[in-house]
């Protein structure tokens, strides 16, 4: 089901007002090329060893990007929220899945609609980038905790940096994030009660 809607493109906008100024001809041709979409929970917005063809802006639902090690374990590294851009703008085959942990709403922009979107305004590399060196700083702060602590001490480290997720997404993917079972999971919240 596509279809754009004004309230989402507003969000996105104001978000990228944030970094930067935009006037109206401008939010006129970025509102042009965006349209909406929704992932199922599980569906994946980007898949390993695909190109990821489109930009994306999370506006509802939570996305988590994962991997498989070489024992062939699905590995959790770091849960997206809503208000995030994802992109790979550098056409190389992404090494990692990016999958919705639930159902989710996304505005996506085609890699050439953002390419015209980025020749077409002047500054629009600068505010990317200050909307990059952002998330960068952010994501940093939030990659999956060392192994070298205690469960407990993941846990809670995890509540801190995700107040927000404990009660929206399978703990399945919390206990993969972690680097536990979801029974020393169950184990560890029960104790925290």
């Amino acid at each position: 089901m596509i279809n754009t809607t004004f309230v989402m493109m507003e969000e996105f906008i104001e978000y990228i007002l944030q970094s930067g100024h935009l006037n109206k001809q401008q939010i006129d041709l970025i509102t042009g090329k965006a349209e909406e979409i929704e992932l199922g929970k599980d569906e994946y917005f980007a898949e390993a060893g695909k190109v990821l063809r489109q930009v994306g802006f999370v506006l509802d639902g939570i996305l988590r990007i994962c991997y498989y090690n070489n024992k062939g374990e699905e590995i959790t590294k770091i849960f997206i929220e809503e208000k995030h851009l994802l992109f790979n703008l550098k056409n190389v085959p992404s090494t990692e899945y990016i999958q919705a942990a639930t159902h989710c709403k996304l505005l996506v922009f085609s890699n050439q609609d953002w390419k015209e979107i980025s020749d077409t305004i002047v500054g629009w590399e600068s505010i990317i980038q200050k909307i990059t060196n952002k998330s960068l700083a952010q994501k940093l702060e939030r990659v999956s905790p060392l192994v070298s602590q205690d469960a407990t001490t993941r846990y809670l480290e995890f509540m801190e940096k995700y107040p927000t997720l404990v009660n929206r997404i399978p703990l399945s993917y919390i206990a993969s994030y972690l680097g536990i079972t979801q029974q020393s999971l169950s184990r560890i919240r029960k104790n925290i009660r």
